[in-house]
């Protein structure tokens, strides 16, 4: 529902992943601290900088959970599993006795997880592959959905709740000890079976993997929460059903495709709109995260500069002026091919008006532990961001 209020609009805008680790073919510098961003920059040094604690002790670094804590939620109290939230913005309903999967297409080779994205197939070819399963797995309780891309939902009708190991912590590694072994594994395993009979005569995925299992989450609104009318803009089905449970609306924007094509100008252009329409935007660039699941540095550099240059400057220049706030979700780590746990780096900035501070003279996760400010929850730093851009 569009804002009939006249305070100042919030927006936060995530790329996923961006935090790293400094590596040698850059230099000694983070994705980050290579990228030129002059637009983050400009903010490091009028606005508030630190660290910030996305990922809970004890829970496993997803963009589930992160998404979660950086939109001020207690993933601990509210966290039931990526899957429904995906299953939301699918539009498929879970019964209480349902449990929902990711399915990710996935090329499998000599029993080593070779690529987690099956080529990063297009949702075209993806939906075919689906009607297949879809046809011969009809009679019984595993139901597949369309999703984006690789990324795509299984609901097994009162079934079980297995634990699955995501497949891009698998890259370039042998499967077999990876695969669901929980009680309950052995009925997935043998629906992992079936879909590679299924899929080989179709390519490009060879299989099908299970992960990011759960039931149907209870989240408040976050509207109800924070008083604010929200908006989302993203291209993946996670972030679209965390919008959904929160009671926001979902902007859907032609051509934002969630990996390294997506296109970033029509993004910012959906980012600085729903930015005039409502009190609070959370936009969300899944691109930096993907560059480093494919372990290239470069593609993560460019895909940080492209989220600069083309998403934030226009919110920053936005005739709205609003408070805008930059932070990854967690750090993805090009080295490993994964995401980490460790704190990662924000900013956010009023136009117009002076921060407390403290700022720093660049943008990254260097600077950012430089300044002092170090938060311990996602919940913590939107207060924080609520408060000093009220």
């Amino acid at each position: 529902m569009a804002s009939e209020s006249k305070r100042r609009p919030r927006v936060v805008l995530v790329p996923d992943g961006m935090a790293d680790e400094p590596l040698d073919e850059l230099g000694g510098r983070t994705p980050l601290q290579a990228a030129q961003t002059p637009f983050m920059d400009q903010m490091a040094r009028s606005g508030v900088v630190g660290l910030v604690r996305t990922i809970p002790e004890g829970m496993a670094p997803g963009s589930d959970v992160a998404n979660l804590s950086v939109l001020g939620y207690e993933p601990a109290q509210v966290y039931s599993g990526r899957s429904p939230l995906e299953a939301a913005s699918i539009g498929v309903a879970l019964g209480p006795a349902d449990v929902a999967y990711r399915c990710n297409f996935v090329t499998i080779a000599d029993g080593v997880m070779r690529d987690n994205t099956a080529g990063h197939i297009p949702t075209e070819q993806a939906d075919v592959l689906v009607r297949a399963l879809q046809d011969a797995f009809r009679d019984g309780p595993f139901e597949f959905y369309t999703g984006v891309s690789y990324r795509n939902l299984m609901v097994w009708r009162g079934g079980r709740l297995v634990e699955c190991t995501p497949p891009h912590d698998v890259l370039d590694k042998r499967i077999a000890a990876h695969l669901p072994n929980a009680a309950g594994g052995a009925a997935l395993r043998d629906v992992m079976q079936a879909a590679h009979e299924v899929l080989g005569p179709l390519r490009p995925g060879t299989d099908i993997w299970f992960w990011g299992e759960g039931t149907a989450p209870h989240l408040p609104r976050f509207a109800d929460s924070r008083g604010l009318r929200g908006a989302v803009v993203a291209a993946v089905d996670l972030i679209r059903g965390i919008g959904v449970y929160a009671g926001m609306d979902v902007v859907h924007v032609p051509g934002a495709t969630g990996d390294l094509r997506t296109d970033y100008a029509a993004k910012g252009r959906a980012a600085v709109a729903a930015s005039a329409l409502y009190d609070f935007v959370f936009v969300h660039v899944e691109a930096p995260d993907e560059a480093a699941h494919e372990g290239s540095a470069t593609e993560k550099v460019r895909a940080i500069e492209r989220v600069d240059a083309e998403v934030l400057a226009p919110l920053l220049a936005a005739p709205q002026l609003p408070a805008v706030m930059v932070l990854p979700d967690h750090p993805t780590l090009v080295r490993t091919r994964t995401h980490a746990g460790d704190p990662v780096p924000f900013v956010f900035a009023t136009p117009g008006r002076p921060a407390p501070g403290p700022a720093a003279a660049a943008f990254d996760e260097a600077a950012a532990a430089g300044t002092g400010l170090a938060l311990s929850s996602g919940a913590a730093l939107m207060d924080h961001f609520l408060a000093e851009t009220a």
